[in-house]
């Protein structure tokens, strides 16, 4: 599939050579006309993927009681920022405030920032939460929420994030680029020269067999989180599909709830990537927080109240009702095919002087 988008890059592949899988990425997702996140809603049925605000309120819910809970570590500062990165439609920001307001002194203290490049995600924010309207920012990066301890929300942010992509041959490591075949369709090669950054990203990882891919998640974004963290306070809950460091390519293209050529429709469809939670806690650590995780989704929920939340909404339903609010519990915390319990996980990054985060125990903190 031609777009225009593709045009754009096979120019720049013919004037410059071929390009890393970030830079590939970074296009696709963001150009500021092309970008698949400049010019769509990209979420539900209509759109290409259903995240876990988008199945059930309560998932919401329970991270905003989460950061209720966290807020009440950090010693219930009368001002701080509750900041979200990557917030969709709002949907999440939504049901966390709803719930949030059994503490009447949590919603007074918060100061609602959105970190959004969407234009058109940014117009269904503002939609979802205009009860709120006075109390909402918005900004293109973390870097530019104003000062102040902060509360932050990363669901379903990190796998957008740019990834490099290195594999493992003859002794080197090669980097993966996006470059021209002879007929001029985009494909991926290496580098003929070993790169020199790939073995730093590989050091505490286990000796690569012939073929092994390696991923390095583009960390600019999660550098900034913990450096803001350590300077001025506060704590991230960053849920997202992913694993705990190896080798593998998951670089992937979704198109209308189905895996798609990553190659084939650039700026058409949204690419992703499974998140390294060891690079996110090894980033975190060397910031100076502590670090808690990745524990799986769905026992991250169970230990918040999924099945007491479930139970609640049930009381007095229709039936239907109640199937419905056990699918949506199942599809968060399920281990099985379609389901998010396992291959979605939690991580927190926390200022030092802050005690354990809720769901999480003293065996789950990273040292």
């Amino acid at each position: 599939m031609t777009t225009p988008l593709a045009e754009e890059i096979r120019a720049l592949i013919a004037a410059e050579g071929p390009m890393p899988v970030s830079r590939y990425m970074a296009l696709c997702l963001g150009h500021p006309r092309h970008g698949y996140y400049m010019t769509r809603d990209p979420l539900g049925a209509r759109g290409d993927f259903t995240t876990a605000p988008e199945i059930s309120q309560m998932f919401g819910e329970l991270l905003g009681l989460w950061a209720v809970a966290q807020w009440q570590q950090m010693g219930s500062p009368a001002a701080f920022r509750l900041v979200e990165l990557g917030p969709g439609r709002g949907t999440l920001m939504a049901d966390a405030l709803r719930a949030a307001r059994l503490v009447p002194d949590f919603g007074a203290a918060a100061r609602i920032h959105l970190v959004e490049t969407s234009p058109v995600l940014r117009a269904a924010q503002a939609r979802t939460l205009a009860g709120h309207a006075a109390d909402v920012a918005w900004h293109d990066r973390m870097e530019d929420v104003p000062d102040g301890p902060a509360l932050v929300l990363a669901n379903e942010f990190f796998d957008a994030l740019p990834i490099d992509q290195y594999v493992w041959k003859s002794g080197h490591w090669h980097e993966r680029r996006v470059g021209l075949d002879d007929a001029g369709r985009l494909v991926l090669g290496l580098d003929p020269a070993p790169s020199r950054a790939a073995p730093a990203f590989a050091a505490h990882l286990p000796p690569p067999a012939e073929g092994a891919v390696l991923e390095h998640l583009e960390s600019g974004p999660a550098r900034a989180l913990a450096a803001r963290l350590k300077a001025q306070g506060g704590a991230a809950l960053i849920i997202d599909y992913g694993h705990a460091g190896g080798y593998g390519d998951t670089f992937q293209a979704l198109e209308k709830h189905s895996f798609a050529d990553p190659l084939a429709a650039p700026g058409a469809a949204d690419l992703t990537a499974h998140v390294d939670f060891t690079t996110l806690a090894l980033i975190g650590r060397a910031a100076g927080l502590r670090a808690f995780g990745p524990l799986e989704q769905g026992a991250f929920l169970a230990r918040l109240g999924l099945a007491q939340r479930a139970a609640r909404l049930k009381r007095d339903a229709p039936e239907e009702v109640r199937a419905g609010v056990d699918a949506a519990a199942r599809r968060l915390a399920g281990e099985g095919a379609g389901q998010m319990g396992r291959l979605f996980k939690a991580l927190v990054l926390a200022h030092p002087e802050i005690g354990l985060p809720p769901a999480f125990d003293s065996t789950e903190e990273w040292v």
